[in-house]
């Protein structure tokens, strides 16, 4: 069978390597390929491709989450909820979304921290997973801020506030653009154990991610609270290497990214392969591209 991922860009996804060993594990010989989508027309191209049986299931990463779940038949509870998928499955002539980032961030979460209160940086479709995780993983407040909250206009004016509220995160004004917003968020973090990074910022071919390094206080932070970024390339962005020489602990994308994947062949083929080779798979990856 078929499968693949489908985002924008794609080229230096590790998908690929990690179903590629997750097969091998499974001792199955399916094929993963990447499909780069610029535009909702290549989406809508792909989306028919599954209906027509010529692939047999799909991921989806930036920026096609709620295009993805859109375009489904059915909805998991947990997708449904969420408003945005990064699996599509063909289940009796239908599509099903699900949505394994939430899955795989709530396991990452249970077993990094124990906090009452997140940071959560970006307004992109990974955002609705992040919150549902923390929340399933005990941390009752998460605050969320992103460019596109500007200070002046009500919450209720931002794009995608809405939402966020309705899942039970509190929306915050990007801080870059006022004093009065700079300190909310300031007293915000004073108190957090956990800042997740979901913009591209610091992603491989993306912008230098340098700017947003900077926005968290890490000088004014609890000693033990995480910096966890979801991009995996590379493993340390500058968002993760401030945090880092502010002597914070750090944790990369690369095992939510395994655990998601793991998730999604359990779906597809109802084998969820161990996720040791498949780890290892990927970070040898890393390694051969760095040389």
């Amino acid at each position: 069978m078929k499968f693949a991922l489908l985002g924008h860009p794609v080229a230096h996804s590790l998908s690929p390597v990690i179903h590629r060993a997750a097969y091998r594990e499974l001792g199955q010989a399916h094929e993963y390929e990447l499909i780069d989508a610029p535009g909702e027309a290549d989406v809508a191209r792909v989306v028919a491709a599954l209906r027509a049986g010529e692939l047999a299931g799909i991921n989806i990463t930036i920026p096609w989450k709620r295009e993805a779940f859109a375009a489904a038949d059915r909805r998991s509870a947990l997708a449904e909820r969420l408003g945005v998928a990064n699996v599509l499955a063909r289940e009796n002539g239908e599509l099903v979304a699900h949505n394994t980032d939430a899955v795989a961030l709530e396991l990452e979460f249970r077993r990094l921290v124990a906090t009452r209160r997140a940071v959560v940086l970006g307004s992109g479709g990974a955002v609705p997973a992040v919150v549902a995780a923390a929340q399933a993983a005990g941390i009752v407040e998460v605050y969320v801020t992103a460019r596109r909250f500007e200070p002046g206009s009500p919450p209720a004016a931002w794009p995608g506030a809405a939402e966020l509220l309705r899942l039970g995160a509190q929306p915050l004004a990007w801080p870059a653009e006022s004093s009065a917003a700079r300190l909310e968020f300031e007293r915000c973090c004073a108190s957090a154990g956990l800042f997740v990074q979901c913009t591209s910022a610091g992603m491989q071919g993306k912008d230098s991610g340098e700017p947003l390094a900077q926005l968290v206080p890490w000088g004014r932070v609890p000693a033990d609270a995480l910096a966890y970024d979801l991009v995996y390339a590379p493993l340390e962005t500058p968002f993760l290497r401030v945090a880092r020489e502010a002597g914070r602990p750090t944790a990369h994308g690369l095992n939510m990214l395994v655990g998601q994947a793991a998730a999604a062949i359990e779906i597809w083929l109802g084998q969820k392969p161990p996720t040791e080779p498949l780890l290892a798979a990927a970070l040898a990856e890393l390694e051969r591209r760095r040389s």
